[in-house]
């Protein structure tokens, strides 16, 4: 078994930092070039080491530089007026970073030039959730990459919502912030957290954030970029990637620079209350080249909108949140990096979102409060150290997280719980606690070449023990129920392999192979009850899988590039609560074939995908007879998904971009699953929760005002399609169909800045996630609308 102890052996190592000798100049005559090329010549001439700490700045151009000149003041004039630094790590070491922006809240999208300054070099995006930094043109299969410098402030508060809004391939459910479910490309199973692993793995730096837990939905304040892989990723990631892969890369401490932010704004809410946020970063260098820390805090409070008809309140589901994050940077010397991260967010919220068809639909007759809470922590410890294209990385964290949720239900005997309630029985209580520690480990060298060229080996660690408590009753006379421990312990060794076998031709091999020891069992009830379904659902079992993967690209030309993509990814088991008893479920499993192709230019970048994926022994989350939430193997099935994005810059500061995503699931050799005094039938109709087709309209401008002052305006219109809201007859319900817009504007200079934004435009009010309390739905008509219009005012400075 893999003990959190065994860990031990992937401490991270420190290099000492020789000391700083005298610095002599030199003659060198280096031509004006791209960066790689004349940084290869400078190094020669200047005998000195150079590397670059972001890929992309290798295709930048920098300045020609003649004459007798020190290392240091050579590459400050390679690089006088570029997008990139030189910082010294030893006495004969540089390495080249991208040159920071004056710290602010808001960097909006490129502003428009000056008409006497030349165009800049266009950068070259790369892939960084790939685990070795390949080319976006290079890589096979569907990527979407949000810049971190293009996001607002209002859009940051969102965290996960703006990834569903500006990915078109990304769905979420919307039961509330901290308690939602991620899906990408179509591989949904159910509507509510259960014992199963996400399908989606979520990244946060190099550390898993989630297992089997709800999407946190961290705040994306102060990040460098938000990187969508579509799945599976089962080569990279393993478990838990069948749909894909979100990573959020966060700015990394500035060596250099003292500086931060602070911001705030304040929101009104039609038909709701109003809101308030706020927040700061600051960046410290502690010592210059070598250490600095980064911190920053919020907090925010979003009023509430939906009214209890039968308590008599009125905007009862507000939700409050806070939280922060620090981190350190250390550079030894010798091409060595040292970061430490520790983060942390609470959200509560005061009720559920949920409502009914009566009236305006924003209010519901309900006869409890149903409060819930997310909190969720991450600390990680990570060391890197280069040798030119050569990298080797070595990380380990830890994450916990901690769920409340609080449902109302109906009265029942739980002595009898053979007998379905009655639907007009007095409403009771049920509480579920959900508690998630889990700790991550993995050390890799990779080598990055030519056009997406090079390889990766890996070796990584895994150890998630999730503990999940319930109770019932009415208030101050609560009965508990069998609750359920799952622990899951991962050793995977992995590699991939990417070569030039013909010019513009890229072709990768790559395998996975982990061995997974599952455990479970009962809670707070005596084994001899919970075990009398399936006498061997408490017992410990061990698995080993492997999983292929090959790809190819082709550069058909300077423009456009035609990929090919098979991968597998698959989920261990696991053990469920039934009622009063517990039952194993089994591992899934999904392979995909997938073909595309990428075009980019100055004025217009677009990408199709096309993807078919069998998916086997499909697990999901289902409602019982009684309303009660339990996980099984519902059969096999497929997914067909079609998607095309596109980005059209047709004047200097005006982009517009525009998506389509059509998606086809369908249960094709369905299972029964038999419950305690119920059958449930599986029908051969759709996955849940993935919209039939979806689509996305978009526009961003900048324009220069003069004085160092500028407007950015940005907005969007998102279709979302049907879906239904989970499996079985309970939820085969439909949901969707709607239209979800925003607008983003904000006038100021690099240091202040005046914004307005406003989301819902039309008002609408939509069917987001059918889904109030699992107990009621059968009875109930409920739907979960849009938050209605809102208007947020905000202010931010610089220093």
């Amino acid at each position: 078994m893999v003990r959190a102890a065994s860990l031990a052996p992937l401490a991270l190592l420190v290099a000492a930092a020789p000391a700083f000798g005298q610095e002599r100049a030199a003659e060198v005559n280096v031509p004006a070039a791209d960066a790689e090329a004349a940084v290869r010549l400078l190094g020669r001439q200047a005998r000195i080491s150079i590397g670059f700490r972001d890929p992309r700045l290798t295709r930048i151009r920098v300045n020609a530089v003649r004459g007798r000149y020190t290392p240091a003041q050579a590459l400050e004039r390679l690089l006088a007026g570029t997008s990139a630094r030189a910082v010294r790590v030893a006495p004969a070491s540089f390495v080249i970073d991208r040159a920071p922006p004056r710290l602010k809240p808001v960097i909006a999208a490129p502003r428009t030039p000056a008409p006497a300054a030349p165009e800049p070099a266009p950068e070259e995006i790369v892939v960084t959730a790939t685990k070795r930094d390949v080319p976006l043109v290079a890589y096979a299969g569907g990527a979407q990459i949000i810049e971190g410098e293009a996001l607002s402030l209002a859009e940051a508060a969102r965290g996960t919502g703006l990834i569903e809004t500006s990915a078109a391939s990304v769905t979420s459910t919307h039961l509330g912030t901290g308690r939602n479910k991620l899906f990408i490309r179509g591989i949904a199973d159910s509507s509510f957290v259960g014992p199963t692993q996400a399908t989606v793995g979520q990244y946060w730096g190099n550390s898993r954030i989630t297992y089997s837990a709800p999407d946190p939905s961290l705040r994306l304040y102060d990040v460098r970029s938000v990187e969508v892989l579509e799945g599976p990723q089962g080569t990279l990631y393993g478990a838990g990637s069948l749909g894909g892969v979100v990573r959020v890369v966060p700015n990394a401490p500035d060596l250099r620079t003292i500086g931060g932010a602070v911001w705030g704004g304040a929101q009104a809410t039609e038909h709701g209350d109003p809101g308030v946020d706020g927040g700061a970063v600051l960046n410290l260098p502690v010592v210059e080249d070598r250490l600095a820390l980064r911190v920053l805090a919020f907090g925010g409070i979003e009023g509430g909108y939906i009214d209890d008809r039968q308590r008599g309140l009125e905007d009862v589901n507000r939700v409050s949140s806070w939280g922060g994050r620090a981190a350190l940077r250390y550079l030894p010397g010798d091409d060595w990096t040292i970061d430490i991260t520790a983060l942390g967010q609470r959200i509560d919220g005061d009720d559920s979102q949920y409502a009914d068809r009566a009236g305006d639909r924003l209010s519901r007759a309900s006869a409890t409060a149903q409060p819930y809470r997310n909190d969720f922590w991450l600390g990680e410890a990570l060391v890197r150290k280069t040798w030119g294209s050569l990298e080797w990385t070595s990380s380990i964290g830890y994450a916990r997280q901690y769920v409340f949720e609080q449902f109302e239900g109906p009265r029942l005997d739980l002595a009898r719980l053979d007998q379905a309630p009655a639907a007009d029985a007095t409403p009771t209580v049920f509480t579920q606690r959900n508690a998630i520690d889990m700790i991550t480990a993995e050390t890799r060298l990779a080598r990055r070449g030519k056009d997406g060229a090079g390889w990766l080996v890996a070796a990584s660690l895994l150890h998630n023990r999730a503990r999940v408590r319930r109770s019932m009753g009415e208030s101050g006379d609560r009965a508990t129920l069998t609750g359920v421990r799952n622990q899951v312990d991962e050793v995977t060794l992995y590699g991939e392999y990417a070569m030039l076998p013909v010019q513009d031709v890229t072709v990768t091999l790559g395998g996975r192979i982990t061995r997974s020891r599952l455990a479970g069992q009962s809670e707070d009830v005596a084994p001899v009850i919970a075990l009398r379904m399936d006498p061997s659902a408490g017992d410990s079992r061990s698995e080993t899988r492997g999983l292929p993967s090959a790809s190819v690209s082709w550069r058909a030309g300077d423009q456009l590039t035609l990929f090919a993509r098979y991968q597998e990814g698959f989920r261990p088991g696991g053990i469920a609560v039934r009622q009063d008893f517990i039952q194993r479920f089994q591992g899934d499993r999904v392979a995909t074939l997938e073909g595309g192709a990428r075009f980019g230019s100055d004025r217009v970048d677009s990408s199709v995908t096309l993807s078919y994926t069998r998916w086997r022994n499909i697990q999901a989350d289902i409602v019982d007879g009684f309303g009660f939430p339990t996980t099984a193997n519902i059969g096999d099935g497929r997914v067909v998904s079609i998607g095309w994005s596109g980005r059209w810059r047709p004047i200097a500061g005006l982009e517009l971009d525009a998506a389509l995503y059509l998606n086809d699931s369908r249960i094709t050799d369905p299972a029964f699953t038999i419950l305690p005094y119920d059958t449930v039938a599986i029908d051969q109709g759709r996955l849940p929760n993935v919209a039939d087709r979806s689509g996305r309209l978009g526009a961003r401008y900048s324009r220069d005002l003069g004085s160092g002052h500028h407007l950015d305006v940005s907005g969007y219109a998102r279709y979302i399609g049907q879906s239904t809201l989970g499996i079985g007859s309970i939820l085969g319900r439909l949901q969707g169909n709607y239209v979800d817009t925003g607008f983003d504007m904000r006038v100021g200079d690099d240091r202040r800045g005046l914004s307005l934004t406003v989301t819902n435009l039309l008002d609408a009010r939509g069917n987001r996630f059918a889904l109030g309390s699992p107990f009621l739905i059968r009875d109930q008509d409920q739907i979960t609308p849009l938050k209605p219009r809102s208007i947020r005012i905000g202010l931010d400075f610089a220093f």
